[in-house]
């Protein structure tokens, strides 16, 4: 798909979305950078190619300084940024503190605009731009019960995806990828075991949850330039969305 070596930024890279979208260029024989505040147990590796890291807590800003340094100072430009790093555990809105809706909009809202506005300076400044990819969520699109905070600054996402691909045009692209549910080493923690998540892939029309590959190779488009003119929107991947919980409960017309 790539006909030259990228550099790639992949934040939280190394585990969960992150390392299948990290995998995903790596395939390619793109150049992928993973920051995380842990050095990880292993690196995304495919056929012997292997992610660098760099050590980076992006919501402090010396953090984020240091490593576009880095970035520099190692390959000189920075062609792709994955926005991938965020999250939330689950707490109802009335029972978490101030403090905890706080830190929710910082690492899923007001962290990934700064890392995208270091990568844009870099980008604006280098011969052929770049893209920006933010990783999005369903949830910015549907009620997030449980994950309300965290479903609010992804729904501040998709309002600046599409602002800052006005701002930045022509030269950097500016793109939201946004999954529904995806099965990482972590879903026991949202979805429950195997019988709860075979349960939950019941509901989607695909009778599957993503898994991290789907949305590394969904990115690895929205990077190419077979997707040159595609800026200021979001790519949903939600496997036909979720089945409307009135067709259950309804006493007729059963699918």
């Amino acid at each position: 798909m790539t006909t030259q070596r990228r550099i790639v930024l992949v934040t939280g890279g190394a585990k969960g979305v992150g390392r299948g979208i990290s995998a995903s260029f790596l395939a390619v024989g793109d150049m992928v950078l993973v920051c995380g505040r842990e050095v990880p147990e292993t690196l995304p590796e495919v056929e012997g190619r292997s992610a660098e890291f760099i050590a980076a807590d992006i919501r402090d800003a010396a953090a984020r300084d240091a490593l576009f340094a880095q970035i520099v100072q190692r390959h000189g430009r920075l062609d792709v940024l994955v926005n991938n790093a965020g999250g939330s555990p689950f707490a109802m809105a009335d029972k978490a503190s101030p403090r905890f809706h706080d830190a929710m909009i910082q690492l899923n809202l007001l962290a990934p605009l700064h890392v995208a506005q270091k990568a844009n300076a870099l980008m604006q400044a280098q011969d052929g731009g770049g893209v920006i990819v933010f990783i999005g969520s369903v949830s910015a699109l549907r009620p997030s019960p449980g994950t309300a905070a965290y479903g609010a600054a992804k729904a501040g996402i998709l309002n600046l995806v599409s602002s800052l691909a006005v701002e930045w045009a022509p030269k950097v692209r500016v793109v939201a990828v946004s999954p529904g549910l995806v099965r990482t080493e972590q879903s026991e923690l949202h979805f429950g075991d195997e019988a709860g998540i075979a349960a939950i892939a019941d509901t989607i029309p695909m009778r599957r949850l993503a898994e991290p590959s789907d949305i590394g190779d969904a990115c690895l488009w929205v990077a190419s330039p077979q997707a040159g003119y595609l800026s200021g929107t979001n790519l949903t991947l939600h496997g036909g969305g979720e089945r409307p919980a009135f067709l259950a409960a309804a006493g007729v017309n059963q699918t």
